[in-house]
């Protein structure tokens, strides 16, 4: 149970995108999200293609900027924060995970995890200590010296799952992680998540399957820009 006075990771009021704002051509992607996800949640944002949910990814993510409403991120205001402090954001608060791996061939899956750190002038050594240690929380630490084409595809994605941990973010923000994927692999992934939500981790989980967002705590759809959730009854 989750204290009423407790600081939410993800708190939005009334957020709203326009593309091409005052234009002929103008596209109301989002039209006024509340949304909250306290510490400790596995929720997922479902809804297909073109509902506004990627749109809704990329504001919680800090990759853009609402036309209209609020967002607080762990506490913090995006919109008092210049272009430093909200990358700094972004790499201390939230660890992404995509459905392609976006892994780098040419490094192992030690380096591979690792790589994240080198913007926050960590020493090499703590680097690959705190790598091998996600590697370790994924079950991948017997992996940690194979390149990403001597793993699998479920494999390549708990090496990105462990790449998106190693800076302790408390928001996990995974778009479609089981879209390039086999059903048993996906659902492995799926379990993983819920161990870190276990671990106190917060996991977003978007998706446009409903099977996936079942795994979920809470879903919320996306509707031509709208967002609601889910009641439970609905979800079971």
């Amino acid at each position: 149970m989750v204290a009423p006075d407790a600081v939410p990771v993800i708190l939005t009021h009334g957020l709203g995108k326009v593309y091409s704002a005052g234009t002929e051509a103008e596209v109301v992607a989002l039209r006024g999200v509340d949304m909250r996800i306290d510490r400790g949640e596995f929720v997922a944002i479902m809804g297909p293609s073109g509902s506004g949910k990627s749109t809704l990814m990329n504001l919680i993510g800090c990759l853009d900027t609402p036309t209209s409403g609020s967002y607080e991120c762990d506490g913090v205001d995006v919109a008092t924060l210049d272009a430093e402090a909200l990358a700094a954001l972004r790499r201390d608060k939230i660890g992404f995970v995509f459905q392609g791996f976006h892994l780098l061939p040419r490094m192992n899956a030690t380096d591979n995890v690792a790589m994240p750190m080198g913007y926050a002038r960590i020493a090499p050594v703590e680097r690959r200590r705190r790598a091998l240690a996600a590697l370790e929380a994924v079950g991948l630490r017997a992996r940690a010296a194979h390149f990403p084409n001597e793993l699998s595809g479920g494999q390549q994605q708990r090496v990105a799952i462990a790449r998106a941990l190693v800076n302790q973010p408390p928001i996990l923000l995974a778009d479609e992680p089981t879209g390039a994927l086999d059903s048993k692999t996906g659902e492995e992934i799926l379990a993983l998540f819920k161990r870190l939500r276990d671990d106190g981790h917060t996991v977003i989980l978007i998706t446009h399957d409903a099977q996936v967002a079942a795994h979920a705590d809470r879903i919320y759809v996306m509707r031509d820009g709208e967002l609601h959730e889910q009641a439970a009854a609905e979800a079971a």
